[in-house]
């Protein structure tokens, strides 16, 4: 991970202080621990998309957050857990190479939820890579009580001997300050790694297909989500308008899966598209016309060419 594209970016000399660090941070835990939200709080835009949904998070995804004395590269990987399906032992597989090359890792572990079989099974994990440096973050503070994080911190602090604990909230920013301060403590002395206007690797096409997937995430049942998969056919920026079109696909397991996205008359598609224009839009700095089709690839989490041709 040290031979980054742009190292070294326009302003690399400001950062050539002594005391100036830059390196790689990996946030990981259970899903839905709060590990995609603190990494767009970190980086102050949106990188990494956020839903309640299990699996919601399918890469590893990186945000560049610059501080004064120091630049983070996050990297925000899949929940790590038990898998069911051959995309699930994919993604662990996406964590456990990531792992394996940052500086520190980030256990993050909600103030609001007890530590379970789930956490314990993740931090047995941390021991396979003793070259990165271990921080705990206990998240959401602003939904627990007072006695409530006390009593986590304590919990957590049981787990094994860590760098740092670090209470946070991303959504209130509870001291998110002290947490980047704190992890960029523990990187390398160096250069920054990326130009300073740099907020994430990932390209275009990438983020817009992952805000599409977010906003196909809100309300669907439970079942749903791992079924859930987005593709781009293309991108056209029109000359004579400012407007740009997108033409994506939005692939489940089974017909009757179909149904339930597209909705009474098409009415549920077209709740997702209105969602997924509004965030796409302020991204590519223009109007979007968005064409959204429904296609069944059946049991693709479990078909290695299916998942090949998906993207993972």
């Amino acid at each position: 991970m040290s031979e980054t594209p742009g190292a070294g970016g326009p302003d690399a000399s400001s950062s050539e202080t002594s005391d100036y660090r830059a390196g790689f941070v990996s946030f990981v835990g259970r899903p839905n621990v709060g590990k995609s939200t603190l990494t767009n709080a970190l980086v102050g835009e949106k990188v990494a998309i956020t839903s309640s949904k299990p699996q919601t998070t399918r890469r590893a995804i990186r945000g560049i957050a610059h501080k004064k004395n120091g630049q983070l590269i996050l990297v925000d990987t899949p929940g790590m857990h038990r898998p069911r399906t051959l995309l699930g032992e994919r993604l662990n597989s996406i964590v456990q190479d990531t792992l394996g090359d940052v500086d520190v890792v980030g256990f993050c572990m909600p103030a609001n939820e007890k530590i379970g079989p789930g956490d314990r099974y993740i931090n047995e994990q941390l021991d396979s890579f003793p070259r990165a440096k271990k921080v705990a973050i206990v998240t959401k503070i602003d939904a627990a009580s007072r006695p409530a994080v006390a009593a986590q911190l304590l919990a957590v602090s049981d787990l094994r001997d860590w760098e740092a604990i670090i209470p946070v909230s991303a959504t209130s920013r509870i001291q998110l300050d002290v947490l980047a301060s704190e992890l960029i403590r523990l990187l390398p002395v160096s250069a920054a790694l990326y130009p300073p206007d740099a907020v994430t690797e990932e390209g275009l096409e990438s983020r817009i297909s992952e805000l599409i997937r977010e906003a196909v995430l809100e309300g669907v049942e439970d079942e749903l989500p791992h079924s859930i998969a987005v593709t781009i056919d293309d991108i056209v920026e029109r000359d004579d308008k400012d407007l740009v079109e997108v033409y994506a696909n939005l692939f489940v397991e089974r017909d009757s899966q179909k149904g339930i996205i597209i909705g009474h008359q098409g009415s549920r598609l077209a709740d997702v598209g209105a969602r997924a224009r509004a965030e796409i839009e302020p991204l590519v700095g223009k109007q979007v016309y968005l064409s959204l089709r429904v296609k069944v690839a059946k049991d693709w989490q479990r078909d290695p060419k299916q998942l090949g041709r998906l993207g993972f």
